[in-house]
């Protein structure tokens, strides 16, 4: 009896590669502390297994994943006209 499907698995903080045979569709992922760590890891499996780099895991997600927040720029008010005082808007210019 296993886990149930219905909540993904959170994933650890670390460096995550995932190995398979070569010519497979799918491996399983491991998960290093450091990047030093991984990249030994990769030397090791890279001899006789296919190696994918994941990245790195941080809060149960993936750095490239996580979108960095901007700063939300200030609503600009409208700019309103004014009326020039030496310009009446009712009256016509004088025709000569």
């Amino acid at each position: 009896m296993g886990r149930p499907p219905t909540k993904p698995k959170k994933l650890r903080d670390g460096y995550y590669i995932e190995v398979r045979n070569r010519g497979a569709n799918s491996g399983i992922k491991l998960v290093r502390d450091t990047e030093e760590q991984m990249n030994h890891a990769i030397a090791e499996y890279s001899r006789s297994k296919d190696v994918v780099i994941l990245g790195q895991s941080i809060n149960g997600k993936f750095v490239k994943d996580i979108k960095t927040k901007k700063p939300k720029a200030a609503k600009a008010k409208p700019k309103v006209k004014k009326a020039d005082p030496d310009l009446d808007a009712d009256v016509a210019p004088p025709m000569d």
